[in-house]
């Protein structure tokens, strides 16, 4: 086996691994093996040579496949406060220390913002942020 078969077979070995274990990061390194081996089978260079050839081609591989990847969304899943901000909150207990509030079909215990008057039974708030197990409203 030549020089080049080993370079092609091990850029395809790369792309079977990246096809069974996908990771988006042995493609890279796979398509710059199959471009060393390309290279050695026209030009047939020295060992080093090869080696440098597929060093260079991995680094332009990857940042060819790092500025591709799409940006990753803003992660609101599972966040304390999501989809609960900005919805609005009925007074059902409207006590001294002691605040209760409907958001949707479940009750809450909250506080009121800072600089905020006591609400009335009934009156509707808004959910300005969570503390805790507690919504903090205004």
């Amino acid at each position: 086996m030549t020089a080049a078969v080993l370079w092609l077979l091990g850029g395809l070995a790369l792309l079977v691994a990246e096809v069974l274990a996908p990771g988006v990061f042995m493609m890279w390194l796979g398509l710059a093996a199959l471009g060393t081996g390309a290279l050695v089978y026209a030009a047939d260079p020295s060992f080093g040579l090869q080696v440098l050839a597929f060093a260079v081609l991995a680094v332009v591989a990857i940042t060819i496949g790092v500025r591709l990847r799409p940006a990753r969304p803003q992660q609101t899943l599972n966040t304390k406060d999501a989809g609960l901000v900005g919805r609005t909150a009925r007074v059902l207990v409207a006590g001294q220390h002691d605040l209760r509030v409907r958001v949707g079909d479940s009750d809450w215990s909250a506080h009121l913002a800072k600089g905020r008057p006591a609400p009335a039974v009934d009156a509707e708030l808004t959910v300005l942020g969570v503390d805790g197990t507690t919504l903090v409203v205004g």
